[in-house]
């Protein structure tokens, strides 16, 4: 062999040489023959994008940068077995623990407390959910079969590790771009419900102050994540392992005698399977699964599912407050209204959907302080997300 043609080897060689293909003849379509070519430039420059969102912007830091960076990997020419092994272990259905393992931890940093001191609220998380439904028939409607359509609405539970459970287990080619929508309208949450809740409140109703709720005791804290296992088990087994990982994360928080295993569930542990999720996730980023046209579908549902969660909560809220009017008539009292604002909280975007109704409560009144209110609906709506996703794999078959 001679210089020359050692030198065009080592060229041919190379990662640049390996990422652009030939042309396929049998792909007649200019636009399919251009991804086909170009389509791993595309997904690293997408990638790298995730990256400043996540770097930059800090939009949910935490997944969004694994998620990219294994998205940057699955794409250039090197081994994959690794990602392959970690996502075969941690997200596949045959397996898939990583999704119920980051439930336990945040299990263990929620405070269920404002729920139980104010259980009315669940309404307002289980209201949210209409959103997840509401996305999964504007699928049906789009050409997406059951399996995809349910798992493209779960995004609107505004709940990563619930969509990446549900869709390991009915759709698993669409986990990468329901990952990403669903990390990135969670992110978004400052930026998208402010509208939708100043749009179906008055400025009257934005301005309606809270009592204080009451103190929750050490007991009720330790029996509520037994009570609402025991439901699940009861009405939705398919609910089980999300709920089961959620109650049982809350048991080890509240209980007060295992605070070392409390503790690893609320950092080393989440943590460790946090990079470990993202990187499997990031796998599916590949770019023939990624650039498609249903990939543009299921940013446009996820959005739209999002927004109805969100405006679904509020509506929920103006609703309890026309029964709360009536019954108070009725008993010749001064009817102790709800803040519509909490309502937007039902998605379970824990805490930012919280913060985002005190944030924007505040700007109504500045006495108006709503964050723990907010956080009764926030914290039922991860338990509502963890339900729906019952629900779907029961409906769908997963």
């Amino acid at each position: 062999m001679d210089i020359q043609e050692g030198l065009l080897k080592l060229w041919e060689s190379t990662g640049i040489m390996t990422i652009l293909k030939d042309p396929d003849p049998n792909i007649t379509n200019c636009a399919e023959q251009f991804l086909h070519v170009h389509g791993a430039w595309i997904m690293i420059l997408v990638c790298l994008f995730l990256l400043w969102l996540g770097i930059k912007k800090q939009f949910e830091p935490l997944l969004l940068v694994p998620i990219a960076f294994g998205g940057l990997l699955i794409n250039m020419p090197c081994d994959h077995t690794l990602q392959e092994f970690v996502y075969k272990v941690g997200v596949d259905p045959a397996i898939g623990i990583f999704p119920l393992i980051i439930f336990m931890g945040v299990g263990a940093m929620t405070d269920f407390g404002p729920l139980i001191a104010n259980p009315k609220t669940a309404l307002l998380g289980g209201a949210a959910q209409f959103g997840i439904f509401g996305a999964l028939l504007l699928a049906l409607a789009l050409g997406f079969t059951m399996p995809e359509a349910g798992s493209i609405g779960i995004i609107g539970g505004a709940d990563g590790p619930t969509s990446i459970f549900v869709t390991s287990r009915l759709a698993p080619d669409l986990l990468g771009p329901i990952a990403v929508a669903a990390y990135s309208y969670m992110a978004l949450v400052p930026v998208i419900q402010p509208p939708i809740m100043k749009f179906f409140t008055t400025e009257a109703e934005r301005k309606i102050q809270m009592t204080q709720l009451r103190e929750v005791t050490k007991r009720e804290k330790i029996v509520f994540p037994l009570v609402v296992l025991a439901l699940c088990l009861i009405f939705l087994p398919d609910a089980c392992p999300l709920v089961g990982c959620l109650a049982f994360g809350n048991l080890a928080k509240e209980c007060g005698v295992i605070e070392r295993l409390s503790d690893t569930m609320q950092n080393a542990l989440i943590n460790i399977v946090t990079i470990f999720l993202g990187l499997a996730v990031g796998s599916k980023l590949a770019a023939d699964k990624f650039l498609t046209v249903e990939t543009l579908k299921i940013l446009v549902l996820g959005i739209l599912a999002f927004m109805l969660a969100t405006a679904a909560g509020v509506l929920m809220a103006k609703l309890m407050n026309v029964c709360i009017k009536f019954s108070a008539k009725l008993q010749g009292k001064e009817p102790t209204l709800i803040n519509p604002l909490i309502g937007a909280a039902g998605v379970s975007a824990v805490p930012m959907a919280a913060r985002v109704a005190n944030k924007v409560g505040l700007e109504a009144n500045p006495q108006n302080f709503l964050l723990m209110h907010a956080m009764g609906p926030n914290v039922s709506g991860v338990i509502g997300s963890a339900v729906a996703a019952g629900v779907l794999l029961a409906i769908c078959g997963g």
